[in-house]
C-alpha cells in the first residue's frame, strides 16, 4: 500500500511570501511595464541616432563620449566659477526654485482665500489674474532684469510670477466650492473666524490648494530653466545646457535634459506624497 501527499496538502503547506518576495509580488506590474516602455523608447532613440535619422546623440553617447561620461559619474566636482558638476548646477537651480515657489505659495494661498471669500474682490481682480497667467515665463525675463538689475532676484521673480497663478486660482475656486451647509452650520454654532478657517475652510479647500501647488511646482522648474538659459553667467542646469549647445556638446545636452526630467519627476512625486500625508490628517 502506497501513501502520498495530495496536491491539496501541498498547497496548504506553502508559506506565503514575505519581505522582498512580498514587495515584488505587490509591485512587479508597476515596475515591469514602465521598464518595457522606457527600454523601447531608448532602443528606438539609439537606432534612430545610429542610422542617421536624427542628429541628436543616442543614449549610448552618455557612456561613449569621455566628457559626458565624466559629467555622468562625477557630478560633484567644482573647479571654481561656472565650471561645476551637474549636481551643483542643479542645486543652484533648486535653491532659486525653492525661494520663488515658497513666496508664490504664501502669496497665492493668502490672496486666493481672500478672493474666494469676497465676491467683490473676485469680480475686480479675476480678469487681471487671467490676463497675467497667460504671459509666458520667457516674457517675464526682460521685465525682471529691468526691475532688479541682477540675475539672482530676477530669476526668483520669474519663478514667483510664473508659479503663483495656479495656486491662487485653485485656492480661490476651492474656497468658493465650500458647501453652503458648512457655512450655515458655522454661523449657527457661532464659530470664530479662526475655527472656521482651521476646521471648515482649509479642510474643504485643501484638495484644490494641492492641485494648484502640484501644477505650480512643475511650472516653477520649467521657468528657472528658461530663465537661466536667457540670463548669462548664472550657474544652474539651464546655463549648463545652453553652454553645452554653444560648444556643440550634444551628448552633454542630452545628459542635462535627463537631469531636468528626473528632478521634475522627483518634485512632482514629493508633492504627491506631501498631499497624502497632510490630507490624511484632515
Amino acid at each position: 500500500m502506497t501513501t502520498g501527499i495530495s496536491p491539496t496538502s501541498n498547497r496548504a503547506e506553502r508559506t506565503p511570501p514575505t519581505g522582498v518576495a512580498l514587495w515584488w509580488k505587490n509591485n512587479r506590474k508597476g515596475i515591469i511595464s514602465p521598464l518595457f516602455g522606457i527600454g523601447g523608447f531608448l532602443l528606438f532613440w539609439q537606432l534612430s541616432a545610429s542610422l542617421g535619422l536624427t542628429k541628436l546623440a543616442g543614449p549610448l553617447s552618455l557612456f561613449t563620449e569621455e566628457r559626458t561620461r565624466d559629467l555622468l559619474f562625477y557630478p560633484f566636482f567644482d573647479r571654481g566659477g561656472l565650471d561645476k558638476g551637474l549636481f551643483l548646477h542643479a542645486m543652484s537651480s533648486l535653491s532659486r526654485v525653492a525661494l520663488g515657489y515658497i513666496l508664490a505659495a504664501i502669496v497665492g494661498i493668502a490672496v486666493g482665500i481672500a478672493v474666494g471669500l469676497n465676491k467683490a474682490l473676485d469680480r475686480a481682480f479675476d480678469p487681471l489674474f487671467q490676463f497675467l497667467r497667460m504671459v509666458a515665463p520667457l516674457a517675464w525675463v526682460p521685465i525682471a532684469l529691468v526691475l532688479f538689475q541682477n540675475n539672482q532676484p530676477a530669476a526668483i521673480f520669474v519663478i514667483f510670477i510664473t508659479s503663483i497663478w495656479p495656486i491662487l486660482i485653485n485656492t480661490a475656486e476651492g474656497v468658493r466650492q465650500i458647501p453652503q451647509d458648512y457655512r450655515n452650520v458655522a454661523q449657527v454654532l457661532q464659530m470664530s473666524n479662526r475655527s472656521f478657517f482651521t476646521k471648515v475652510l482649509i479642510p474643504s479647500a485643501l484638495p484644490y490648494i494641492f492641485t494648484g501647488l502640484r501644477i505650480s511646482i512643475g511650472l516653477a522648474w520649467l521657468a528657472i530653466i528658461a530663465a537661466e538659459i536667457v540670463m548669462p553667467g548664472t550657474p544652474g542646469i539651464g546655463f549648463f545646457i545652453w553652454d553645452a549647445y554653444q560648444n556643440s556638446y550634444v551628448s552633454d545636452i542630452v545628459l542635462g535634459v535627463i537631469w531636468i526630467g528626473a528632478i521634475g519627476l522627483i518634485l512632482d512625486r514629493l508633492m504627491t506624497w506631501l498631499q497624502k500625508r497632510i490630507s490624511g490628517n484632515h
